[in-house]
């Protein structure tokens, strides 16, 4: 080990030190300008990807929320049509809002509280406190780990169906939607179709 120390020191004695000073200086300075221009051009990139990646979400929850809709309606159309006296049954469900995940994060809170005293006999409390929450992914693939999916809210039901000008038809069909669906009765039209 000192043999290699020995031969390392005889090595820059040997070596003129301006010039390898010179060439510290040139590799720090090249080191420099290379991380400034890999940030200005890694530096935009990560905009994109970030809007991308907020569209491509948009675009999941309004495809969920659509999905949701259609379910409903296909569920509804499916059990309404067995009622005796019903025919051909179309249904419209509106949601008032999107599907809504909750997902799982972690949560660090931080409480520190100082007390000072100056030298006039004056005393001055402080407190400081940090919260830091981080969101939990799952697996390797970096997917969000969703705690919870809260359904959205019906806002509204039109039922057409042939049979609905009979009101006790009617009375079966608005009925069965608001107990399927556990809305209020101002939130469900029924009309007789042609």
């Amino acid at each position: 080990m000192n043999e290699i120390l020995d031969k390392i020191k005889d090595a820059l004695t040997k070596m003129n030190n301006k010039k390898f000073i010179n060439n510290l200086f040139i590799i720090l300075l090249m080191s420099i300008i290379f991380l400034i221009v890999a940030n200005i051009f890694l530096g935009p990139k990560t905009k994109n990807i970030d809007s991308t990646t907020d569209k491509y979400i948009k675009d999941i929850n309004n495809n969920l929320e659509s999905d949701y809709s259609g379910y409903l309606e296909k569920k509804l159309v499916d059990i309404l049509s067995k009622l005796n006296g019903v025919g051909k049954v179309s249904v419209m469900v509106t949601l008032e809002n999107s599907i809504e995940k909750i997902t799982a994060t972690n949560t660090t809170k931080t409480t520190e509280n100082t007390l000072e005293n100056d030298s006039e006999g004056g005393t001055r409390e402080i407190h400081r406190e940090d919260l830091t929450t981080q969101v939990v992914t799952k697996g390797n693939d970096g997917s969000l780990l969703v705690v919870k999916e809260i359904k959205p809210t019906v806002q509204g039901v039109i039922v057409v169906a042939e049979g609905a000008d009979d009101p006790k038809i009617k009375e079966m069909l608005y009925n069965g939607v608001k107990t399927v669906l556990g809305i209020k009765g101002n939130k469900v039209q029924v009309y007789s179709s042609k």
